[in-house]
């Protein structure tokens, strides 16, 4: 059996009846055989030895390691900063103390878990033609509307101009159109599987702030008096397919924390190496013993080709170097942490969205830690608590399109992705390019427990009716780019989610 990563390591010696401190793993792993220094170890340890320790483990390994850090040389992380207390939480996102599951020892038998569900990866069917694109918004349709008919008496587009003019109606249904009329009115054609309908929302009612909040291919249902010819419905009231206010999410039952980052960029001229370095120096401290699970939001590397003159900006010209490059980083996480990785739009994977996992050759270079690869967007379950990663190309949509989202707050530009049940709503636009499945993958069909996204390169943390929001910043310094559109980026910091509370803390490394 081959021995060349920390998950394997940890795997073999549970086989063998023993758990290990994480430096421990790290030695074993980067031993130049690490079945042989693991061999030596469990020889060298006392018979009732339950736990490899670093002193069992230094002498195996005989000074044998391979090229890359090891934790217990590497200087003291500094003292971590918190920043204030998200918007809408009602949480002080503070340090939470305790002894975890995992215990003295390492991992019990309540280890980490991943689940993982909507990963478009091995099951992508769209071809680009025009039947592929109407079953994905039919099937959009479809499910969203759902949980809309539920709440108001929906009539088909086809029928309402048969109904008596000045009758009460509602209709669900997909905006197709969005416009002001002469007299500052909004007009909405809403399209449903029978036809389109138009529906005004008069300047002076309270639902037309709402319309401002509208993306062209997002479903919605809205009530109101129809017309004396019936021809047009004048709105009372507008819905979004929304959480729920009463949403309670699930915790885990021990405590457990997840780390949270994206938007690394190895192979920029500003990737922030030293930052990294002390991140994950601190994962191998006893404050971090209760972080048992990373999750990575995308744009692992640079890429080659994402914008005009790129290469200018490059300190890894090779694309699968830079993976190399990332994957020599991956070896500094301790072993016993689950790694789970969704691309992003830097990343050597098609643009169009639900993208799929990294391909065999890239998880290859990537193998050093025994990652798990899912697609983008992914439902990821851990304990028991569902994260819902996406990359988040369309909160530049979002930003542009609906007024008061900003980069400074991205986590409240997310609400508005989960207060429309889909991560990129609109087709078409200039931000996000989207590729017709016979399954929107995009819908959020389930209600997470967690929002993570990355790729506006600023930090935003909060909470939506009980769903808890992450925007995980950067580990890249501000490019020229960013300085040209002044966005100041948010680099070095790491969220960090207690499982079982859902509380969150977060750590800066700059």
């Amino acid at each position: 059996m081959p021995l060349d990563t920390p998950v394997r390591v940890v795997r073999e010696l549970a086989d063998r009846g023993y758990n290990a401190e994480r430096e421990a793993v790290t030695l074993l792993a980067n031993a130049s055989d690490p079945e042989r220094a693991i061999e030596r170890a469990i020889e060298r340890a006392p018979p009732d030895a339950l736990s490899l320790t670093t002193d069992h483990v230094r002498p195996a390994v005989d000074g044998s390691s391979r090229s890359g850090p090891n934790p217990s040389e590497t200087p003291a992380s500094p003292e971590p900063e918190t920043t204030p207390d998200p918007i809408e939480s009602g949480v002080s996102p503070v340090e939470t103390k305790g002894v975890g599951a995992t215990g003295a020892d390492g991992p019990t038998d309540n280890g980490p878990t991943v689940a993982i569900d909507n990963d478009v990866t091995g099951d992508s069917t769209g071809t680009g033609t025009y039947d592929d694109f109407v079953s994905t918004f039919r099937d959009r349709y479809e499910r969203l509307s759902g949980s809309l008919r539920s709440r108001v008496n929906h009539r088909p587009a086809s029928a309402l101009a048969e109904m008596t003019g000045g009758s009460e109606a509602a209709l669900v249904g997909m905006v197709s159109d969005l416009r002001s009329t002469a007299n500052g009115h909004r007009l909405i054609e809403l399209e449903d599987t029978s036809g389109t309908f138009p529906c005004l929302v008069t300047k002076d009612r309270d639902t037309a702030d709402l319309v401002d909040e509208l993306l062209l291919d997002e479903v919605i249902a809205v009530e109101g008096r129809l017309a004396d010819d019936a021809g047009i419905l004048f709105v009372d009231s507008l819905h979004f397919p929304d959480v729920p206010r009463t949403y309670e999410p699930s915790t885990a039952d021990r405590h457990v924390r997840a780390a949270l980052v994206s938007d690394i960029h190895v192979g920029s001229q500003e990737f922030l190496a030293e930052a990294w370095h002390r991140f994950t120096d601190w994962l191998h401290t006893e404050e971090a013993r209760a972080v048992e699970y990373l999750l990575v939001g995308g744009d692992m590397v640079e890429g080659v080709g994402v914008y005009p003159d790129q290469d200018e900006e490059l300190d890894i010209v090779d694309v699968y170097d830079q993976y190399e490059r990332f994957s020599e980083l991956l070896k500094e996480v301790p072993g016993d942490i689950e790694i789970v990785m969704i691309p992003g739009n830097h990343d050597a994977v098609r643009l169009a969205e639900p993208q799929p996992a990294f391909d065999d050759e890239l998880r290859d270079i990537m193998s050093a830690h025994d990652a798990r690869f899912t697609g983008n967007p992914s439902f990821v379950t851990l304990e028991g608590v569902t994260v819902l990663m996406y990359h988040g190309v369309s909160l530049d949509e979002v930003i542009a399109e609906i007024p008061g989202a900003s980069y400074e707050e991205p986590h409240e530009a997310m609400r508005y992705l989960l207060k429309k049940r889909h991560v990129a709503p609109q087709y078409g636009g200039s931000h996000i390019r989207v590729a017709p499945e016979k399954r929107d993958y995009l819908v959020i069909e389930e209600v997470p427990d967690v929002f993570h996204t990355g790729h506006v390169h600023t930090l935003g943390y909060g909470r939506y009716h009980n769903v808890t929001t992450i925007n995980s910043g950067c580990w890249q310094a501000q490019t020229e780019f960013q300085k040209s559109v002044n966005l100041e980026p948010d680099p070095g910091y790491a969220p960090i989610v207690d499982l079982d509370t859902l509380d969150v803390t977060i750590r800066k490394f700059v």
